[in-house]
């Protein structure tokens, strides 16, 4: 069985060490780069399954990295920072990444995001309808555009992600928690303000400024589309 690749961009060589050390006995295969230009070019230029990323890189930071990357190659990205906050987590998971650690850390957590990034997703879904009407707002998911009152609205990649959802699973109470694995696609339990932030974003752009009621809040629970 081939060894999944791994290309660690960090410029603490102690981490570094620590990181290739552990990964090459769990059996993964390591590959290494100090900074963030060289980093990038090595993620463009060969092919891996997965990429530890930090965001404070010499040369090139790690978001700017992760924005560069975007375009051309989808190999999955877990960010490695010090930096906790709630804006700097929907920072990186909006440029992209697929999960976010947060140092100092247990080798067992990332390990374990690891292998859930890392986790085959060809579990057949549901078959969806392309087009989804509730009052007046609409979503069309082939092509990515939400209407409310019959205007466009600008919604990024992960709030239309969520409105989807919620759309999805109308008159169903959506927990926080059922929230961050479904639309996320990893369990992120504890973090759950994050989509707090995210219904805030919708409802300044639908509910707030057409003046209706698309998204309800069942204290203590979650969210509900109600048809």
């Amino acid at each position: 069985m081939l060894k999944q690749k791994v290309l660690i961009i960090e410029d603490d060589p102690n981490i570094v060490r620590f990181l290739e050390l552990e990964l090459c006995y769990e059996g993964y295969s390591v590959e290494k780069e100090y900074d963030g230009q060289s980093g990038l070019q090595r993620a463009l230029n060969e092919n891996y399954d997965l990429i530890l990323l930090d965001i404070m890189l010499p040369s090139l930071n790690g978001m700017e990295v992760l924005r560069r990357l975007r375009p051309q190659c989808q190999t999955p990205v877990i960010l490695l920072t010090a930096r906790d906050t709630v804006m700097d987590k929907v920072l990186g998971l909006d440029e992209g990444a697929a999960d976010y650690v947060t140092k100092p850390f247990a080798i067992e957590e990332l390990l374990a995001r690891m292998r859930a990034v890392l986790r085959p997703t060809n579990v057949p879904k549901r078959e969806e309808q392309p087009i989804v009407e509730i009052k007046d707002l609409k979503i069309n998911k082939n092509t990515r555009e939400v209407f409310c009152c019959g205007e466009l609205v600008e919604l990024t990649r992960r709030e239309f992600d969520l409105l989807a959802y919620l759309m999805d699973h109308q008159n169903v109470v959506c927990s926080r928690d059922l929230l961050m694995e479904q639309v996320w696609e990893y369990d992120f339990r504890g973090q759950t303000n994050l989509v707090d932030v995210y219904i805030r974003y919708l409802r300044t752009k639908l509910d707030y400024r057409f003046h209706k009621e698309f998204i309800y809040t069942i204290r203590g629970v979650g969210y509900i589309v109600r048809s």
